[in-house]
């Protein structure tokens, strides 16, 4: 095999390695919205919470993406997040998270394919 064939196969090899091992790493890294759900709504909004308790199955899918897109910001301004060291609910959220959040509750609506009660 010649160097030039060689240094080819080498590159190649490296590059098929490193999609594997950056893959993964994305995959880890994932946000799910349910678990984001968990840690930043559920507190808030469980069972006989004063706030009103609320799943995905509480609305339908279009109700959600008027909240989402909406009312969110204005329902939970000004609110202190009491998991997150009192830091405004509306700024511990990543972007990323509030995407991951706002595709599973819709995901999960009531009218959805898949709806859940539980967070």
């Amino acid at each position: 095999m010649s160097k030039t064939r060689l240094t080819v196969v080498v590159v190649l090899a490296a590059i098929v390695a490193l999609s594997f091992t950056s893959g993964a790493t994305a995959a880890k890294k994932k946000v799910k919205g349910q678990d984001i759900y968990k840690e930043f709504c559920k507190p808030c909004h469980g069972p006989e919470s004063e706030n009103g308790e609320y799943t995905p199955m509480s609305l339908i899918q279009d109700q959600w993406e008027t909240f989402f897109a909406d009312d969110f910001a204005e329902v939970h301004d000004g609110l202190v997040d009491p998991n997150h060291d009192g830091a405004l609910v509306i700024e511990v959220l990543t972007d990323e998270e509030y995407e991951a959040l706002t595709e599973w509750t819709i995901d999960h609506a009531a009218d959805s394919e898949q709806p859940m009660t539980c967070g």
